[in-house]
Parts: C-alpha cells; sequence; structure tokens
C-alpha cells in the first residue's frame, strides 16, 4: 500500500462504491432518463449510481487526509451469504413469489451478522418488515409481483387457497 494513503480501510471502501456505481451507471445509461417530475426507467439507477460514486470519492479522499485502520483480513462468510441472499432473491421472486423471496433474503443477511439471534423480537421483526414491503410495492405502489408465486400454487391449491 502506498505510504500517502493513510486509511486503507476507507479506501478499499471507496474503490468498491466507485466500481460499483461506476458499473451501475454505465449499465443505466441505456434507459431514459426522464426528469424530477416525470421520471423515466433510468432516473433512479442512474441518480442512485451517482451517489455510490460520490461516497466513493468521500472515501478515497478520507483515506489520504484520515489515519485508519488497515485491512486485516477479507470476511469471506458474510460477502458470500449477503451476495448469496441477493442472487437468491432474484431467483424466487418471480416463481416464489415477494414473501418467500424476501424472507430468504433476510435471513441469509442477518445469517452474516455474528450478532444475530433468531428470537421472538427477529421473527416479529421479520413479518412486519415483509408485510411492510408487500403493502407498500404491491398494493400501495402497484408493482406487478404476486405475494405468493406460483411454485406454490400446488400447495395452496390443496388448501382451497388459490395464488
Amino acid at each position: 500500500m502506498p505510504s500517502w494513503i493513510s486509511s486503507p480501510r476507507d479506501f478499499w471502501t471507496g474503490l468498491v462504491y466507485i466500481v460499483v456505481g461506476g458499473g451501475a451507471l454505465w449499465l443505466a445509461l441505456d434507459y431514459r432518463l426522464g426528469t424530477v417530475g416525470k421520471m423515466g426507467p433510468g432516473y433512479f439507477p442512474q441518480v442512485l449510481a451517482v451517489m455510490l460514486i460520490v461516497i466513493g470519492l468521500i472515501s478515497l479522499v478520507r483515506s489520504v487526509i484520515i489515519a485508519g485502520e488497515p485491512v486485516s483480513h477479507l470476511a469471506w462468510k458474510p460477502l458470500a451469504l449477503i451476495t448469496g441472499a441477493i442472487v437468491t432473491y432474484g431467483v424466487l421472486i418471480q416463481g416464489a413469489g415477494l414473501v418467500v423471496a424476501l424472507l430468504m433474503l433476510i435471513l441469509m443477511g442477518a445469517a452474516a451478522s455474528r450478532e444475530f439471534r433468531f428470537d421472538a423480537k427477529a421473527l416479529v421483526g421479520m413479518v412486519l418488515l415483509v408485510s411492510l414491503c408487500g403493502l407498500v410495492f404491491v398494493k400501495g405502489l402497484g408493482l406487478p409481483l404476486k405475494l405468493i408465486g406460483p411454485w406454490f400454487a400446488p400447495v395452496l391449491g390443496a388448501f382451497g387457497l388459490a395464488p
């Protein structure tokens, strides 16, 4: 690590933010931006990508100005669990539905933390979060997502509940 970098952790964090933000911006450039009053499909991804790049630049500047800790090791387990949770959500959302996809996302993401304990508070929080997401995204915003997907149609049909 060069001597002019006084905080390697901030340096690598900033670099990751810039790479992810740059990749997202590059992918979103094909979508129409629109205006603040009439947002196009590329508005949110492009604004979010620019925000990630700005946060990365701030972190890079911090890495030169403020002394910080070195990076001791890469936490592979949390990285794999969080990445796996996002991929699992993407795979499950259409077939299993929003409820199952969110449950898997939350459980896998929580498993990445050493402090997570699956107790009554965690269960209540998870149920509230999934319910709120269903209300906001499916009912409130009208996104074309099924709460329970077609993979569970035979099971629900056996109990007289059609999805």
